[in-house]
């Protein structure tokens, strides 16, 4: 989900050579892609003008790629897709830790 697609990407030229970000979230991906120029036009308000959940997220995810080109690629949660079971397995392991540190 976008909680864990917050990325740092500190150099700010425009590359040529585009970075794929590859997704399990095709709310994260349509998202970026579409509705984040009419969420902005619109005052951060969805097409049923209620707020866009997680706005501050996504400022800082469109800051952190506006600069760049990106691919932003969907892949099937939860299926033989073997890196994105790595994520979420990762994932599920920092959100173990952090609610342990509590």
């Amino acid at each position: 989900g976008l909680v864990g697609s917050e990325m740092c990407i500190r150099d700010s030229s425009k590359d040529s050579e585009p970075i794929t970000i590859i997704t399990d979230s095709n709310y994260l991906k349509n998202g970026i892609n579409n509705w984040i120029t009419n969420w902005k036009k619109n005052n951060w308000k969805t097409a049923n003008k209620k707020p866009v959940k997680n706005k501050d997220l996504w400022l800082i995810l469109d800051d952190q790629t506006s600069l760049k080109n990106i691919i932003w690629d969907w892949v099937k949660g939860h299926s033989t897709d073997k890196y994105n079971n790595e994520a979420d397995e990762l994932a599920r392991k920092a959100a173990e830790n952090l609610i342990q540190s509590f």
